[in-house]
């Protein structure tokens, strides 16, 4: 894929299988085995309802499966093969929703563009083919982000942490790569240790190495873990960090205990940083979900946007005493404003009582931008917190080691022991807390509304006892 491809979520194609009526059947169970199509709903004979055939509940979980040409439901029910008997049923119920005219029948449906050539091979096999069709305005396309359906590649397994919080529209671009940057990096401020953060780096090598045998959700996880765990480390040797203040790191940057002032302002412009990455995405959003107007009018796009850099330059221009830099700042903020009162008064249907609505909106937000900034403060106090609890294991534990005795096996049971407690909160906390950021902060302005997963149909083929099981010419 080129890297402007990863940009957007996958393309799609809506497509149409069409068949003569008599070969439909071997048609769609070449579209079930290929697994790349979503057929939409069509009609149904004598006037029942359209709808896409449901997935019917396998005999005891059994997964169904379909023969490349049609059986003889009397040898399928001889030889005793539910998962052929189910497969069967789904395919004959998609024949059932198919458009048809004539001696000719259509299934219509959305599929990637890129497995469009594969599938129509397939398809002439039988007499088939598919037939690309235009995008019908008003209708979304299903969304499948890169990766999406190849879980175990490095692009797969961090497509979690978006579509967790929903689908992304199929407009919208795609943040998974920079949202997962985002997200080790602040999980790195909060769990600066460099000593935890090779702990990390082992346990994402033992995920990636399949030991000791994790389940596959967790194993998928392990580019995340390393990624926090590369993070953590780098800012553990700018702390000076290394299960706690050992010294066994050098210092690079500050100590989190000796300066946190300095650590809560780096974090508070981190956020803010982080904030307006999040704003310019959001408006590239707007413009391709709505055009110019949903741009310069949405909250979370242009209006927004000047509020926020406007108030930042303001406060910057009063701060380092640069009068051209407040005035300007003040006038991006006012513009942004006036936008943003614009597209609410108009989504309030105006008049008096949409210009109060319009009002209340307007000053939620601006709290909600000022809350939102000082949110990324949380960076920098769990990352006073983790330090905190690190020093407090290490100096407990330096201070039974100078005495004899037991006291330098207790020593050892005391720094293992907290450096264990320490590690597993510190690393939930840290996890959860970035998360939060993400999606409360980052994400509530990349996405105004959720798109629509893409939910291709598959059903796997097998040649299995192909002669038995189909009439004999």
């Amino acid at each position: 894929m080129r890297w402007p491809e990863s940009l957007w979520p996958v393309r799609m194609a809506r497509v149409a299988v069409v068949a003569p009526a008599g070969s439909l059947r071997d048609a769609l169970a070449r579209v079930a085995d290929a697994g790349v199509v979503e057929p939409e709903p069509g009609p149904r004979p004598h006037g029942r309802p359209g709808g896409a055939a449901r997935p019917l509940p396998g005999a005891g979980g059994l997964e169904p499966a379909v023969l490349p040409f049609a059986p003889d439901p009397r040898r399928l029910a001889e030889r005793n093969r539910p998962d052929l008997v189910e497969g069967e049923a789904q395919v004959r119920e998609r024949a059932d929703a198919a458009v048809r005219k004539g001696h000719v029948a259509a299934v219509v449906g959305w599929m990637p563009r890129a497995a469009h050539a594969a599938l129509a091979a397939r398809l002439a096999e039988v007499g088939a083919a598919l037939v690309r069709l235009p995008h019908p305005r008003g209708v979304e396309a299903p969304t499948l982000l890169a990766g999406e359906d190849r879980r175990d590649s490095l692009r797969g397994s961090l497509v979690p942490l978006v579509a967790t919080y929903g689908p992304v529209p199929y407009a919208d671009l795609d943040p998974t790569p920079l949202a997962s940057a985002a997200y080790v990096l602040m999980f790195g401020i909060m769990f600066g240790d460099a000593g935890h953060g090779l702990m990390l780096v082992a346990a994402a090598a033992a995920l990636a190495a399949g030991w000791p045998r994790p389940p596959a959700r967790w194993r998928r996880a392990w580019p995340f873990v390393l990624g926090a765990g590369i993070a953590a480390t780098v800012f553990g040797v700018l702390y000076g960090e290394f299960f706690g203040p050992t010294g066994v790191v050098p210092r690079l940057w500050l100590s989190p205990l000796d300066s946190p002032v300095e650590l809560m302002v780096f974090a508070v412009g981190l956020g803010t940083a982080l904030l307006a990455g999040a704003y310019a995405l959001g408006i590239v959003n707007r413009w391709r979900e709505g055009g110019w107007s949903a741009a310069l009018y949405e909250p979370s796009g242009i209006s927004g946007a000047s509020v926020f850099l406007g108030s930042g330059a303001l406060a910057a221009g009063f701060y380092f005493h640069r009068p051209v830099a407040a005035v300007a700042g003040g006038a991006l903020a006012v513009l942004g404003l006036v936008l943003a009162f614009t597209g609410f008064l108009a989504r309030a249907g105006g008049g008096g009582t949409g210009a109060v609505e319009a009002v209340v909106e307007l000053f939620d937000l601006v709290v909600r931008l000022g809350a939102n900034v000082v949110s990324f403060a949380r960076l920098a106090a769990f990352g006073l917190t983790h330090a905190a609890l690190a020093a407090v294991v290490w100096t407990g534990t330096a201070a039974l080691w100078r005495h004899g005795g037991v006291m330098p096996v207790l020593a050892v049971v005391l720094f293992v022991l907290g450096t264990a407690v320490t590690f597993a909160l510190e690393a939930l906390v840290a996890g959860v807390q970035a998360l939060r950021l993400e999606y409360y902060e980052l994400f509530s302005r990349l996405f105004n509304a959720r798109g629509r997963p893409f939910r291709p149909w598959h059903i796997r083929m097998t040649a299995e006892e192909v002669d038995a099981a189909c009439p004999q010419a």
